[in-house]
């Protein structure tokens, strides 16, 4: 028994001290990653979430699906899928949850937080109040648990907000912008108009439907909105949407959409049981009738509060020219995306979307405050204008940049800096190496890892693939949209193809070869050569020599443009680096096969090809008239880890017949071995939604699932059954000292042969 008697004074509520080298405080997507990345190598990491889940808007409470530069795969942004560490969660997901169970996406986040001894996470825990140790750093966050009754005092010499809201980074006053600027401030043409379009973006609310096998009835809570039906957005419903399909369903850009979060959310609610009353209850929807409502969401999903200022600030320029800056850390590709301030009640379209050629690069200087000396920005609230935001906020973006601010992290500790010293050009190659050691893939960024074994290891396969084209197959595609081979061509070179098409009727068929107008990006912008060949009716082979050639080194597309008269053979091999794309439509993410923006506001016209999900998007059965030699074994210490626009597929492959195929590594003289990295082909290219959306299989068909390392004296050093992840890192428990490595792969698909983007070795 506890008995305590009556106190003239105020009681306080249990106090307990952290003290941490790094406090993060946001528990989404861009807080795990931060924490994780901090604390996998060796930081004392605190993490604040003032929700019960992990995982922000991706999270069982809001139910969105997480995206990024893949944008649905409805983008020219090829093998775009961000790296690292949000990689792995993603595969993590894929391996258990391919239906796309949210609930189930909340346990992998957890698991992954829970498995790192640095990391204390506090749930239902927020912060409210911050000290400062001098003008501009900020000494501890003070925070609330309403589960167990404890206050927290969290201190550290560096912190992270990845609030969402930017609770610790306004309350130290950092210097900060909320809203859209003017055309004028930044030459963004795409600025919106305030007067009519607004100045924020909107919260949406989500509600999930069950059919239960028979009649139910509905009566609308008093609050529910009456006139569902004349909602400008009821036109984008359709019976059987639920969760992040009902994005549309957004209010608020119009108030505060901090301080007026929990009236924005009841208008929702008074929207969401209102359109359920109208499509119960107005009769024309008589197949709901067997529909409930399982789940309505609590928590609204925020797209826009503050922005932070950093020494740099995104804006449009950056994304549509894809500028790239020596201290790029990170990158985006979701379309510059932005939605009217009225929402639900607006007459505009439910969003404007303008999407860049290819991936844009983000400056590590968008990560921390310029003014709060010991302050790391994460997320959406990073240094952005409004419309650069309207890209830069989708959850993997936010959760890429989140791993190199957890890295920068690390570095600060070990060497006594502050956010900003990293900055300097001495500073930021150690943490652009840093990150693409871990699988970060920073645009268009070489650099060398002298401490790299494999540089001076001789490297040699038991087969490798000269590419001549993909094997026939009895399966054939209609040309209802252009379809193209995706191949590495040289520049200054001519080709030729062949390939067979079965024509319905005499018709004829244009064909061209297509390339970039620069290499950094993939969207086919330059026609290199064409032809218009006559059909006969019935199958043939045809060929195709070119007789113009590319300036430059890239992916080339070999196009077969839409006619619904033909089909062409397709081939059931898929190969590391080669793809087929179609310049079809996705109107989930504004493709309507091409985009045409209006001139004033300075975004570029052009094409999409974009590729098709499993089982569908297979090669076209080609042949071509000489070997390519594109999978070369010195591929794998190139230091890249997923094809290129240069033109590279930066794997190497073995020949598709080689069941059991082997790399050897060989040193003139024996080396001190400790750390073996491998980094296998996860396909970059998939989008991998981690809800509502499933997935074909729960392991890419790409990955190598088994393999053997060996030493030079044949001893097996390592062996892996059951691999599904993308980077492998093989920590041995005592150092060896070895002239050779082998390394043997086991093939599992029938028509995928083993490939391997890198093997780094360290001592």
């Amino acid at each position: 028994m506890i008995s305590e008697a009556y106190s003239s004074k105020k009681r306080i509520t249990k106090t307990v001290p952290l003290q941490s080298d790094l406090v993060v405080v946001g528990g989404g997507l861009s807080g795990v990653c931060a924490a994780i990345t901090a604390a996998r190598s060796g930081l004392k990491v605190t993490l604040l979430q003032d929700r019960p889940v992990l995982g922000g808007n991706a999270s069982s409470e809001v139910r969105l699906w997480s995206l990024g530069a893949t944008s649905h795969m409805g983008n020219n942004n090829r093998w775009s899928r961000e790296g690292g560490l949000i990689n792995e969660i993603l595969l993590e997901n894929l391996k258990r949850n391919k239906e796309g169970n949210p609930l189930i996406f909340d346990t992998v986040l957890l698991e992954k937080v829970y498995e790192e001894k640095n990391i204390t996470l506090l749930l239902n825990t927020a912060v409210y109040d911050v000290e400062k140790g001098d003008d501009n750093k900020i000494k501890t966050a003070t925070a609330f648990c309403s589960q167990n009754s404890t206050t927290y005092i969290a201190s550290a010499p560096l912190f992270c907000d990845a609030s969402g809201d930017g609770i610790i980074a306004f309350m130290a006053g950092a210097s900060f912008r909320m809203g859209a600027e003017t055309k004028e401030e930044f030459d963004e043409g795409f600025a919106p108009n305030l007067e009519d379009y607004g100045n924020l973006l909107g919260h949406s609310l989500y509600f999930y439907t069950k059919d239960i096998g028979k009649p139910i009835t509905y009566t609308p809570p008093s609050f529910a909105i009456k006139n569902a039906e004349e909602l400008p957005r009821i036109k984008n419903f359709q019976l059987g949407d639920h969760g992040c399909k009902l994005w549309w369903v957004e209010h608020g850009g119009r108030l505060d959409t901090i301080h007026q979060s929990e009236d924005i959310k009841f208008e929702l609610w008074k929207v969401v049981y209102g359109i359920w009353d109208y499509v119960k209850n107005s009769g024309k929807y008589p197949e709901a009738a067997n529909l409930t409502l399982e789940w309505v969401g609590t928590i609204p999903g925020k797209r826009e509060s503050r922005r932070f200022e950093g020494d740099f600030m995104l804006t449009q320029k950056d994304i549509v020219e894809q500028r790239d800056y020596y201290d790029s850390v990170s990158f985006g590709g979701w379309a510059m995306d932005l939605h009217p301030a009225d929402g639900i009640y607006s007459k505009h379209n439910s969003c404007t979307q303008w999407h860049g050629k290819g991936v844009y690069s983000i400056p590590y200087r968008c990560y921390y405050s310029k003014n709060i000396d010991n302050l790391f920005l994460a997320g959406r609230i990073i240094s952005a204008s409004h419309v650069a935001f309207g890209s830069s906020r989708v959850m993997l973006t936010c959760a890429h940049g989140a791993q190199a601010v957890g890295e920068a992290a690390v570095i600060c500790k070990e060497e006594g800096l502050l956010p900003r010293d990293i900055a300097s050009k001495e500073k930021i190659e150690k943490l652009q190496l840093a990150l693409n050691r871990n699988g970060q893939s920073i645009p268009r960024l070489s650099l060398e890892d002298t401490d790299d074994l494999t540089n001076s290891a001789n490297f040699e396969a038991s087969s490798t693939l000269a590419f001549t084209g993909f094997a026939a197959a009895d399966d054939w595609q209609t040309l209802k949209f252009g379809l193209a081979q995706m191949v590495p061509l040289k520049a200054n070179e001519t080709y030729s193809f062949e390939f067979e098409v079965d024509a319905l009727e005499a018709t004829n068929l244009e064909l061209q070869l297509k390339s970039s107008s620069a290499c950094t990006h993939f969207t086919p912008d330059v026609i290199i050569d064409k032809k218009e060949i006559d059909l006969q009716k019935g199958k043939q082979k045809i060929t195709f020599t070119t007789t113009k050639t590319q300036a430059q080194d890239h992916y080339s597309f070999f196009c077969l443009m839409k006619n619904e008269k033909i089909k062409v053979r397709l081939s059931d091999e898929r190969i590391t680096g080669l793809m087929t794309v179609e310049n079809k439509v996705n109107k989930a993410v504004s493709n309507f096969g091409r985009q045409d923006p209006p001139a004033e506001i300075n975004v570029d016209s052009f094409e999409f090809w974009t590729p098709e999900r499993r089982p569908k998007g297979k090669n076209i059965a080609l042949k071509m008239s000489t070997p390519i030699p594109i999978f070369k074994v010195d591929n794998l210490k190139n230091g890249e880890v997923r094809p290129n626009s240069n033109g590279s597929t930066n794997a190497w492959v073995a020949n598709i017949s080689d069941k059991t195929p082997t790399v050897d590594l060989k040193w003139d003289d024996k080396v001190d071995i400790k750390t073996i990295k491998l980094f296998f082909d996860c396909d970059y290219d998939h989008a991998l939604e981690t809800t509502l959306m499933g997935h074909p299989e729960d392991v890419i068909p790409f990955v190598v699932a088994d393999y053997k390392i060996k030493d030079g004296s044949g001893n097996i050093i390592k062996e892996v059954t059951g691999n599904y992840q993308a980077i492998n890192t093989i920590e041995l428990d005592k150092a060896i000292s070895t002239d050779k490595l082998t390394f043997e792969f086991v093939k599992k698909e029938e028509h995928i042969p083993v490939s391997v983007f890198k093997i780094s070795v360290y001592n």
